[in-house]
């Protein structure tokens, strides 16, 4: 068991069992003679003696600490291993992969609008991906204080940001307030590259920052759904059926107060008739006036009608009717 415990101790790695861990202290500050570094690809090795860093490796491999990485370091270069002697330094490793990380406001963001004093309170949410893009910053800022930070850790820091950068970015000249949507790409840009001023001072740069989806007030939501059906239609006859439909749905969920739905109901449904009743009697009269007309076409240029007068069968020029006898001509 002691010799197994040894063997262990004398292999310096990080194995990533979180995806998410952005920066992982070794968790033994004792480095043995004949220990070996292992560098996963995506990850860089830094050794840390007396709160200095002293190196930094970054190519994937297995290596010698002895002889491949202590000549290397600044200030302990010349360390010998002695008989019973090990180097006390710290080793931290640095995920370097990109990250993806979700977001979201934590409470609604007042953004001014007119008409309403208080502003509309507006929600957001979408995704970004981030990466370490200074080592020795993230080292000086984290490894006095933690053993690992991770993609959460980041996140806290963006989201205590979002909400005056959201409102500086959705404020700005030519925004729909009722379509944000149509801005997201523009808002996204923006908000990455004050993001990125900020984060930078941790050794973390913001690749990319996009907005899925901006949240409005239930009622607010409810006039631009109905005000997009309108404009979709674009048809007042169209738009009387609808309300009428409504209005009905309305009148049957509520037994007090719908006298108005009601009434909104009964006068769409009276307006709605009127109009199927005028087109009804519009068709019947162009079709019970298509014979008189073909026969007194025919009439007026000597030529036999197209229909019977007396039948209504198609006639096919003919002087008689083939199906009554009538004379056509």
């Amino acid at each position: 068991m002691g010799f197994l415990h040894k063997q262990l101790d004398n292999v310096v790695e990080w194995e990533e069992t979180d995806p998410n861990v952005i920066f992982h202290k070794w968790d033994n500050t004792e480095i043995k003679k004949g220990s070996k570094l292992i560098i996963r690809p995506g990850q860089d090795a830094i050794f840390y003696y007396n709160g200095r860093i002293e190196g930094v490796f970054r190519d994937e491999g297995r290596f010698d600490i002895e002889s491949d990485i202590i000549p290397f370091l600044s200030t302990l270069k010349g360390f010998k291993f002695g008989f019973d002697s090990a180097l006390r330094a710290e080793v931290l490793f640095i995920n370097t992969k990109e990250f993806i990380m979700q977001w979201g406001t934590q409470n609604p963001v007042n953004i001014p609008a007119p008409n309403m004093p208080g502003g509309m309170p507006i929600r957001a949410n979408g995704t970004a991906t981030i990466k370490v893009q200074d080592d020795e910053e993230l080292i000086a800022k984290v490894a006095g204080v933690k053993n690992e930070f991770t993609v959460s850790d980041v996140r806290e820091r963006i989201i205590t940001l979002l909400n005056p950068l959201l409102m500086k970015h959705i404020s700005s000249e030519g925004k729909d307030m009722f379509n944000l949507q149509a801005s997201a790409i523009q808002i996204g840009n923006g908000i990455r590259e004050d993001l990125d001023m900020e984060t930078l001072k941790m050794g973390i740069t913001v690749c990319s920052f996009s907005v899925n989806s901006f949240s409005y007030p239930q009622e607010v939501q409810n006039m631009i759904n109905k005000n997009a059906t309108i404009n979709m239609m674009g048809d007042v006859s169209k738009y009387q059926q609808v309300a009428m439909a409504e209005s009905m749905e309305h009148g049957g969920n509520s037994s007090a107060g719908s006298n108005a739905a009601g009434m909104a109901g009964s006068m769409a449904g009276m307006m709605m008739g009127m109009q199927m009743a005028k087109e009804m009697v519009n068709n019947m009269n162009g079709n019970s006036q298509a014979p008189a007309n073909g026969a007194a076409t025919g009439a007026a240029t000597g030529a036999g009608p197209k229909f019977c007068p007396e039948c209504g069968t198609p006639t096919n020029g003919a002087k008689f009717c083939p199906e009554c006898g009538t004379k056509l001509v």
